[in-house]
């Protein structure tokens, strides 16, 4: 039986595409197996395969927008973040600046007793020997720490920075001034200590104006201010009936 005739039992197709016995490539028939992923691949690139493929990247797109829309809200929240710690930093190293000036202060305050004592027996010649030594060298150390004396006679006065004690009208001033420095000030920085206590003299310009008499008014006499006394008026005449 060869395979043209038909047969009822299972008909077997060589589909070998090389010959066994010629060992010869076959020619494959048209419409065979051999050909069907060809036509499925191509059934695939048509209509029917760009559906999937159009999907895909609208997904994809998605995803991307998804994507870049968080990282912007995380730089963001970086930003802040760097922001608020620059400033954290920048807060405290102020306020450690702060505490160490109020230290400071507050030592050279509680000094200020010892610098007078310093200063007035500088005044009266009594700083001599080793007194001397030690007050100078208190009196450096302050100044190092950023203590400053101020206050001399013929300063401008200024209410900020000098207390007055005392006052006086002069000539030879044309603003307020001080003629003498009872106690000098201390300042610190920018932060007055102890204000400089004085004495001011303003020009004689600023003195208030006398409140002048009017001129209508006429002087009384002594006569008119002294009341009569009794004794002094005149007797009344009397007849006799």
């Amino acid at each position: 039986m060869t395979a043209e005739e038909p047969s009822d039992g299972p008909v077997v197709r060589d589909r070998r595409r090389i010959d066994p016995k010629t060992g010869e490539l076959r020619d494959a028939p048209a419409g065979s197996a051999a050909g069907q992923p060809a036509e499925q691949a191509g059934a695939g690139s048509g209509p029917s395969g760009s559906e999937p493929k159009a999907a895909s990247g609208a997904a994809t797109s998605e995803a991307l927008a998804a994507a870049e829309a968080l990282a912007a809200e995380r730089l963001d929240q970086l930003k802040r973040v760097q922001a608020e710690y620059v400033n954290y930093r920048r807060r405290v190293e102020r306020d450690r600046d702060l505490v160490r000036e109020n230290a400071v202060a507050s030592v050279l305050g509680e000094l200020l007793g010892v610098l007078d004592d310093i200063g007035r027996a500088r005044d009266h010649g009594d700083l001599t020997g080793a007194f001397r030594s030690v007050g100078e060298a208190i009196e450096g150390v302050t100044a190092k720490l950023g203590l400053e004396r101020y206050g001399e006679p013929g300063d401008e006065f200024d209410p900020t920075i000098h207390e007055a004690l005392m006052h006086e009208y002069s000539d030879e001033v044309t603003v307020p001034t001080c003629t003498k420095v009872l106690m000098p000030g201390y300042r610190f920085g920018e932060r007055v200590i102890r204000a400089a206590r004085v004495a001011v003299a303003e020009p004689t310009e600023a003195l208030p104006e006398a409140e002048a008499e009017p001129a209508d008014a006429e002087p009384k006499s002594a006569s008119d201010a002294k009341p009569k006394d009794a004794s002094d008026a005149e007797p009344e005449e009397t007849t006799d009936n």
